[in-house]
């Protein structure tokens, strides 16, 4: 059984789990190199502004972690296992787990969740029902970070579409330092 202790544990050296989408395995991963979002640098492009001021989107803060995690989940391979969501939906209890939602029209159409410990928080996964509803959590989460002083968001992986956003990739050695450095920090997430 997935504790929830366990996931603070490990991401305090630098770890995460994963469950394997076939059978539903835990497994704890380190990845080297690590994908980090410079929240300072995290800009939306000229459209994606456009959507933002528009106000489509109605942007929550942890109004319903439990179906924004389903949301995650809901895609034809996935790591997060029942055991994840029930980990993680006990994180969320404690006040260590947060999410951002995209409400429109009474309907969530995007959103994240992840953890926050000292001035990081570790990104876990997002999803979209409609253009832009993820982009817009992603910006919001961003910004509110900057705001409140969060020195480290961490991706975990480099993907073509984070890297829009000024994901990059850093050797295991400085992830650590920052790491270090951030869980040095207090800070908080709430408004």
């Amino acid at each position: 059984m997935l504790r929830w202790q366990d996931v603070l544990a490990a991401y305090s050296i630098g770890m995460f789990p994963m469950a394997d989408p076939s059978v539903g395995t835990i497994s704890w991963y380190a990845p080297d190199p690590r994908g980090v979002i410079d929240v300072n640098r995290c800009i939306p492009t000229r459209s994606l502004r456009r959507t933002i001021r528009s106000g489509v989107f109605e942007v929550r803060w942890n109004s319903d972690f439990h179906a924004t995690i389903r949301h995650c989940a809901a895609r034809e391979e996935t790591w997060i296992s029942g055991e994840i969501i029930d980990a993680y939906s006990e994180l969320h209890a404690r006040g260590w787990a947060h999410c951002v939602e995209c409400w429109r029209e009474g309907s969530m159409r995007g959103g994240l969740y992840g953890v926050a410990m000292g001035s990081a928080f570790f990104g876990e996964s997002m999803f979209s029902n409609e253009t832009d509803a993820s982009k817009v959590a992603l910006m919001s989460l961003a910004q509110r970070l900057r705001e409140r002083g969060f020195t480290l968001l961490d991706a975990q992986f480099l993907t073509p579409h984070l890297a829009k956003f000024g994901a990059v990739e850093i050797p295991r050695e400085e992830y650590m330092e920052r790491l270090s450095e951030a869980l040095s920090r207090t800070c908080s997430i709430h408004p």
